[in-house]
């Protein structure tokens, strides 16, 4: 277990310098906290993969699992919440698919447009498994992430902290919806302790 952490750390920094370049300009239209929660998310990859390969399990106790997932969140609402001031957040986006729509059509520097999509899907996988750790009802699976993100939106738009884009409501949900897919492989891999 100890050669499978190590490996995925390395194979994380490996990854993270590859791509550092692109990281970089990303900092420029958001807070730098962005190149911390990229590097966690492909550690997190990483260390997932290498240990499906190895066919390893981790034990991990569920207040270990709380703590982490608490960091994340702050991490992600400080991504959410502060970004630099020199960007105009005064819209709305009430139209399903025409963001997502804009973003594909090419108009849009192609890693704004991927990190737009990819970030709004990929940052949310981490709640769909937590809703499923801690086995909620099926209807709440549906609802409270509806209610959360809807607030968070909401939010964003009256702080003018970010647009309020029922594209991203969409992206989002889809991404805990991943996380729920997921969370069978999640199982075979972390053995949660309660």
């Amino acid at each position: 277990m100890k050669k499978s952490l190590v490996f995925s750390l390395l194979l994380s920094f490996v990854c993270f310098l590859i791509s550092s370049p692109m990281f970089w300009e990303l900092m420029s239209y958001l807070h730098p906290i962005v190149i911390v929660v990229l590097f966690f998310c492909i550690f997190v990859i990483a260390l997932f993969f290498v240990l499906l390969i190895r066919k390893e399990t981790i034990k991990l106790p569920f207040q270990l699992f709380s703590l982490l997932l608490i960091l994340y969140t702050i991490g992600l609402l400080i991504l959410l919440f502060l970004r630099p001031n020199n960007q105009d957040y005064n819209t709305m986006n009430l139209i399903p698919f025409s963001t997502i729509s804009f973003y594909l059509s090419g108009e849009v520097n192609w890693l704004i447009s991927l990190y737009n999509l990819a970030a709004n899907i990929g940052l949310f996988i981490l709640y769909g498994i937590f809703l499923r750790v801690i086995n909620y009802s099926p209807f709440t699976l549906l609802v409270l992430p509806v209610l959360v993100i809807s607030f968070i939106e909401v939010l964003q738009f009256l702080t003018h902290r970010g647009l309020l884009d029922i594209d991203d409501l969409i992206l989002n949900l889809l991404g805990v919806f991943f996380g729920y897919l997921f969370y069978p492989i999640f199982k075979r891999i972390v053995k949660m302790s309660f």
